[in-house]
Formats: C-alpha cells, structure tokens, sequence
C-alpha cells in the first residue's frame, strides 16, 4: 500500500490531527483506499472507500459509517456521511480535496509516508 499523510501531534493539545490515505491499485484503473481521520485520539480503523485512477487523477467515493453513543441516556446513535476524496497522486504526495458530509471540505496536501499513525513505533 501507498500511504500519504498530514498527520501530526499537535503540540497544544497532545491530540493527532489531520488526515492519512491508504491506497492499493486492484488494477490499472481501480483503487481501494482506507481514510483515516483523526481528531484526538488515533483509531485504528479506516474509512474502506474506492475509486479510480486515470493517469495521475484519483478519485475516490464511499461512506462512513459512525457509531456514537449519546448521553446521558447511553443510546447508541449511527451517523452515515458521503466521503469523496478527489486529487493529484504522484510518487510523494497527494494535494487535493477530501470532502465529508457534515464537515467542512478540506483542501489537503498528504505526503508520502512508510506507515500510518498508529502503526508507528
């Protein structure tokens, strides 16, 4: 897998911020991704989108679907948002645009890296 990222430790706050994509080619045209978003704290599982490629132009479609639990009553609360990921890939980095239904788009500029978040050492 290919893994960009812009994700860091925020020094503020001690919480990872930001975005990392995993991409794997299924064939010339085709791509699966996992998007990890992180807002605090660092989950392990990603967002399964996929897409296609078309020369260096990605483009990825899918949904995330979010369990929450709401209080004081405890219940549990599913959230579906539509994730589109659109952008330029290229052997170091992936400027372009990740857009998640309920938050504000996000024009980003991932860098390649070796391995996500929570796989570091």
């Amino acid at each position: 897998m290919r893994i960009y990222s812009n994700a860091h430790l925020s020094e503020e706050t001690g919480d990872v911020v930001g975005y990392e994509l995993a991409l794997e080619r299924r064939n010339e045209s085709a791509v699966d991704a996992l998007l990890y978003l992180y807002e605090g704290e660092a989950h392990d599982d990603g967002i399964h989108i996929s897409g296609s490629i078309s020369g260096k132009k990605l483009i990825l479609n899918g949904s995330w679907v979010e369990h929450l639990i709401e209080y004081p009553a405890k219940k549990e609360v599913v959230q579906t948002h539509l994730v589109k990921i659109d952008g330029t890939l290229d052997s170091g980095s992936f400027p372009g645009r990740i857009i998640i239904e309920g938050l504000t788009p996000d024009n980003v500029r991932l860098k390649r890296v070796e391995r996500i978040w929570v796989c570091k050492p």
